[in-house]
């Protein structure tokens, strides 16, 4: 790879890092005598709009957020060949990934970096953003003044997008081993649980007697999980965190990295290096293997694009009881709103986001907050073109649920193929419907988590409320 001579108006020095979407060299500012880390697209991606949006929604929340725990970003701009690039500060400290390779950290530093992790992660959430591809390559440090402390930094958000976008039909995205389950499933909830379970991973390779054993190259399988020994001198209380973190399912998982961050902060105490607490038998003590395994689930889909909540001034408005995305319209059930313009991962032909709708009493916390009522409501020409109704529900089925069996139902003159799921975790009822468009060659997808107290006549009523055009 030959190295530019310049980016923009700075001169480059040496190539940082190559990934798969983009290569970081190390630039200076002439001007003010500053080192920077410049990020560019790399040229094979360059005409995938697609993947040019990921990149510059990094520059784009990296800006936004402007934190101390992440990597602050000082500019965008374009290569002569079109290609966009990023000028972000700087890390001179090296990678996680670096220092894991250079020797073992210390236990009480890697119980002190673990912690620093978490509150930057914890950053994003509060921000209502999940990053979705925590590793030790994301982790960087930079120097401190003198005097100061090395800061801890979380990198590489261009798999990160705001909640109510990553939830739903989305593309496969993350690292294999610190990838959570559900993010290998394409009609899973992407939430802030997805992070707390790569932060789990990250301290079991901080953390591990046998850090090769630690260190993770794939996903766990749903029920066989890997055997991990922590180190003699880890307190018996972080592997009970760590355990819970790393849980398969992610109800049973931390809900957030700030939940996480407290808890490794009293499991690695002074207290709970001699006086474990107690936990759900079998307990992990030091020297035990842990076992992290748990059932796989599917729960349920949501849209990219999201709105805000009902009663913001960008709350979508009800016209009559009634809500419009392109083609979809619902009507509401009462005390219900609803947002949403695309069908997240989903593209026509022409490449173009597929439509559609949430709606719930909170249509934008619907999809992370299983206690809420909901539905989702999609549109695809592309699905219609690989199979029908009945097969697109074969691929959603919910391995912790019960089905009933499979009915049929002409409402409003579309016919729907449904299939209802009682659960005994999470949502209590799932219900998963589909059907063709009566006039076009297009799927109608409408994934519903009724009331608690609804009839059994909610689900119809709900799709019979359902119109196309």
């Amino acid at each position: 790879m030959t190295a530019p001579q310049r980016i923009g108006p700075y001169a480059v020095e040496r190539l940082l890092g190559v990934g798969s979407f983009a290569t970081v060299w190390l630039g200076h500012d002439e001007v003010l005598d500053a080192y920077v880390a410049i990020k560019v697209l790399a040229e094979n991606w360059s005409h995938d709009l697609r993947v040019r949006e990921r990149f510059l929604d990094e520059a784009r929340l990296l800006r936004r957020l402007d934190h101390q725990r992440l990597i602050r970003v000082h500019s965008v701009g374009e290569l002569p060949d079109g290609r966009p690039y990023a000028v972000l500060a700087w890390a001179d400290g090296g990678s996680l990934r670096d220092r894991l390779v250079a020797d073992e950290i210390p236990t009480p530093t890697a119980l002190r970096l673990l912690g620093e992790v978490c509150a930057g992660v914890a950053v994003l959430h509060r921000h209502g953003v999940v990053h979705r591809d925590l590793t030790p390559g994301n982790i960087l440090f930079r120097s401190a003044d003198p005097g100061g402390v090395e800061q801890v930094l979380i990198a590489d958000l261009g798999l990160a997008k705001a909640l109510a976008a990553a939830s739903g039909l989305t593309a496969r995205a993350g690292t294999p081993g610190y990838m959570a389950p559900e993010q290998d499933d394409p009609g899973a909830v992407v939430d802030t649980r997805a992070d707390v379970y790569g932060l789990g991973r990250l301290g079991i390779r901080l953390l591990a007697a046998d850090p090769p054993a630690g260190n993770p190259t794939r996903p766990d399988p749903p029920r066989r999980a890997p055997q991990i020994r922590l180190r003699d001198d880890v307190p018996p209380a972080v592997g009970a965190v760590l355990l819970r973190a790393t849980a398969h399912r992610p109800a049973d998982r931390y809900p957030d990295a700030a939940t996480l961050h407290a808890a490794l902060t009293r499991a690695s105490g002074p207290a709970a290096a001699t006086v474990p607490p107690r936990q759900p038998s079998p307990r992990p003590r030091v020297g035990r293997r842990l076992r992290l395994a748990g059932a796989a689930v599917v729960v349920v889909a949501a849209v990219g694009a999201m709105g805000a909540e009902p009663g913001d001034t960008r709350s979508a408005r009800p016209v009559d009881g009634t809500y419009t995305a392109g083609p979809l319209t619902v009507v509401l059930p009462p005390g219900w709103s609803a947002t949403g313009t695309t069908w997240a991962g989903q593209y026509d032909a022409d490449g173009e986001p597929e439509p559609a709708l949430v709606m719930s009493p909170q249509p934008r916390r619907w999809a992370a907050d299983p206690r809420l009522p909901g539905a989702f409501v999609g549109l695809s020409a592309a699905t219609a073109a690989r199979t029908t109704p009945a097969g697109f529900l074969a691929e959603r089925t919910h391995g912790d649920c019960t089905p009933a069996p499979a009915r049929t139902i002409r409402q409003a003159g579309v016919d729907w193929t449904v299939v209802a799921y009682r659960c005994d975790r999470g949502r209590p009822r799932i219900v998963e419907s589909a059907a063709l468009h009566p006039d076009r060659p297009a799927l109608v997808y409408v994934q519903i988590a009724p009331p608690a107290d609804s009839p059994p006549a909610f689900v119809d009523t709900l799709l019979a409320g359902v119109r196309l055009r």
